[in-house]
Formats: C-alpha cells, structure tokens, sequence
C-alpha cells in the first residue's frame, strides 16, 4: 500500500511539473509552482525527486530498462537488426500512444541544454545493458567484442535521430515509420556479426 501511494505521489509530482515545463518553459518554472500544482510540500518534492532536471528526466527514466527487457524477450533466431528495431519501438510507441504529452517532453528535453545533458547521461547508460543484452543473445564477450557495443550504439542513435525528428515535426512523423526507415538503412551492417 505505501509503494502504490509513493507511486501515486511520484504520479502527480511529475504530471504537474510536466504540464506547467510545457506551458512556460524549463527556467520559467519553479519547485514551489511544481509543488503548489501538484499539492504537495517542499519537502515531499526532494523525496522523489533532487531537482526539476529529475522530474523531465524520469519521464524517459525506465525506457532503457525497457528497450534492454523488449530485446531479451525477442526470439533467439531473430535477426540482430529486427530484434533491436522491436526493442526500441516499444519506448516510441509509447511516446506516439500518448503523443500530446510526449511530444511537449521530448521537445522540452531537446531544447534545454541542462535536460539534454541528463538525458545523454541516462543513455550512456542504457547503452551498457544494452550491449550486456546483445552479448549474452549473440555468444560474445561485452568487453572484448565490438559488435556489442557497436550495434548497442547504432540502436540508441536511431532512438535519438527518431526523437529529433519527430519532435522537429510536431509529431506529424510517425516515430514508428521513422524506425522502420532508418533499421532499414541499418540492417545491413547490424546483421554482418561475424563471431
């Protein structure tokens, strides 16, 4: 019950500073504004959260979580390029399923350096289960084998270029059409893995 309620606060929390970042703006908005918003104390905020950044932040937290969960549950026989593109298109289905509200967030995030700078943090990150992910599917070693890390990289950089370009659009792209356009021109390279 307490985790359900921390879950809900957390909730709330990031609703409110995401509605009042999108309308004002990063600088514009303060964690008294968040806080008033949402209800809550001062001190409640610096328990789920140390800053703003965090609150935008946490909105894509567990997408690397779940690109390197998606991959492990993709079929053995799949091929790399296929298995990586299902893996990252559950985060961007996500985005595109709740469109009015990603969008804001990606575009918010891209265009402030301090959400930007934490955002590449998160998916360098993501970057080393990725690469764990890849190396146990394929038989190789993360550290002595560079396909691993490579093929991770070329995943999480499609990720980004598909977010920019979607959120350049104003979400008239489709983030999934987008995907399929760039594994095809990824796929190639992805599935020569030589052991």
């Amino acid at each position: 019950m307490a985790q359900r309620k921390r879950q809900l606060v957390a909730g709330e929390l990031t609703e409110a500073a995401l509605r009042l970042l999108a309308e004002k703006g990063f600088d514009a908005v303060t964690i008294d504004e968040i806080v008033a918003t949402a209800g809550v104390s001062r001190r409640t905020f610096f328990r789920y959260f140390a800053s703003k950044e965090d609150v935008v932040v946490q909105f894509l937290a567990d997408m690397g979580d779940g690109i390197r969960a998606a991959l492990a549950d993709r079929p053995a026989e799949e091929s790399p390029s296929a298995a990586l593109r299902h893996a990252v298109r559950v985060p961007l289905d996500a985005c595109a399923d709740h469109s009015d509200r990603a969008l804001g967030v990606v575009q918010l995030i891209l265009r402030t350096p301090a959400l930007r700078a934490r955002f590449l943090e998160r998916q360098a990150e993501w970057s080393d289960g990725l690469t764990a992910e890849l190396a146990t599917r394929l038989g190789l070693s993360p550290s002595k084998d560079l396909y691993p890390r490579l093929a991770a990289g070329m995943a999480l950089s499609t990720f980004d270029t598909v977010l920019h370009r979607w959120s350049a659009s104003g979400g008239e792209e489709s983030p999934a059409a987008l995907l399929d356009q760039s594994f095809a021109l990824l796929a190639p390279s992805l599935d020569a893995v030589t052991h």
